[in-house]
């Protein structure tokens, strides 16, 4: 299992109707009244491979968006309760023009402290957003290995026999939080595991002609398990900050 951070753009909302106000007030401690609330959608993650040389299945998706209901919406992935700015109360895909996206919808209460951010998402400023998930499947389009469990020798991105490598997403296991970014990135794991994920020994037989990754991922396995060994301490450590503020 892995965690991906996947770019997400918010999108406006329709207003808010009887329907849409339940399935906010099954999140909420009390009945709020539609103008307590700002709702806006998040076109996250979709079926269409991507920068990294990734991408979710539609199966990935719809296992995904009852996954997402009640998770909280953050700022610049900071997994504090002080940095809670919104919550996921409704997710569903949506099929436009041949693409299934997950499409979140989400709200946040009108008040003195969220007004700032509801001024700077309505005027266009915050838009951005980053997107987490952790997955027990990322498949090769050129071998069918798992990357979690045995990893092949295959480059994303690099062409073999006229076929460009990338790397399905699938076997949804968790989905951590939403956040509202000023750049949407990757952190440092993802790029370390858009390479070689982590996973255990390359198969002797998945080379075929166009060659590996390149000379410069010869030691990718251990800079990859270096570099989830360091966002787990980073993560524990976040982990005690939030105990001791």
């Amino acid at each position: 299992m892995n965690e991906f951070c996947k770019a997400a753009r918010i999108e406006k909302s329709a207003a808010v109707d009887e329907g849409e106000l339940a399935l906010i007030n099954a999140q909420a401690l009390r009945p709020l009244a539609a103008e307590e609330v700002f709702v806006f959608r998040l076109a996250a993650c979709d079926d269409q491979v991507d920068r990294d040389f990734e991408r979710f299945t539609k199966d990935c998706l719809e296992a995904l968006a009852p996954l997402y209901v009640g998770k909280p919406v953050l700022k610049d992935h900071q997994w504090r309760a002080g940095e809670q700015t919104a919550r996921v109360y409704a997710a569903q895909v949506e099929t436009r023009d041949g693409v299934s996206r997950l499409v979140l919808r989400c709200y946040m209460p009108r008040t003195e402290g969220t007004a700032e951010t509801i001024t700077a998402i309505e005027s266009g400023m915050l838009r951005e957003c980053s997107v987490g998930v952790a997955v027990g499947r990322a498949t090769c389009s050129i071998c069918g290995a798992n990357q979690l469990e045995t990893l092949c020798k295959h480059g994303g991105g690099r062409e073999y026999d006229g076929q460009v490598c990338h790397f399905d997403l699938d076997d949804p296991r968790d989905a951590y939080e939403v956040s509202l970014v000023a750049v949407p990135a990757q952190k440092e794991a993802g790029i370390i595991k858009a390479k070689r994920y982590g996973g255990a020994q390359p198969l002797e037989d998945t080379d075929p002609p166009g060659g590996g990754p390149g000379d410069d991922s010869q030691n990718w396995q251990a800079k990859a398990l270096l570099e989830l060994e360091k966002n787990r301490f980073n993560l524990e450590g976040s982990e005690d900050e939030t105990q001791t503020d």
